[in-house]
């Protein structure tokens, strides 16, 4: 499946942004899906993940003001992201593979894997 992540852009600290996550090529329906975000200097991280049976995961820092969600009927995924902070600047990627993964371990082991990552939409968080 190929993936196109779109949506950032710059915003105050504060504000909302939503990601989109359009996929081409093969229905989600069976997919863990996740958005994972790099910062300069830092390590990717899983940010919130989504399972094929839609349970969700989400890493502390962004609980209770992300949330990830899917829409089958377009095969895309969404990360609604509220009360933005400086620190949530970074690239932010999606990614997804089709296996039942539990969205814990997904949003975990995803950001060790080399292939699929495309290009990322950016977000920056003014202060």
């Amino acid at each position: 499946v190929q993936l196109q992540a779109y949506g950032g852009g710059l915003v105050q600290s504060g504000g909302s942004l939503r990601l989109s996550c359009a996929a081409f090529g093969d229905s989600l329906d069976y997919y863990a899906i996740g958005w994972f975000r790099q910062a300069p200097g830092k390590e990717r991280e899983g940010v919130g993940c989504i399972s094929s049976s839609d349970g969700t995961y989400y890493t502390d820092s962004v609980k209770g003001r992300f949330t990830i969600s899917r829409d089958n009927a377009k095969n895309t995924v969404y990360l609604q992201m509220n009360s933005l902070k400086p620190e949530d600047t970074a690239v932010y990627y999606c990614a997804a593979d089709k296996h039942r993964y539990d969205a814990n371990y997904y949003c975990h082991i995803r950001p060790s894997y080399a292939a699929g990552w495309g290009k990322g939409t950016l977000v920056t968080v003014s202060s």
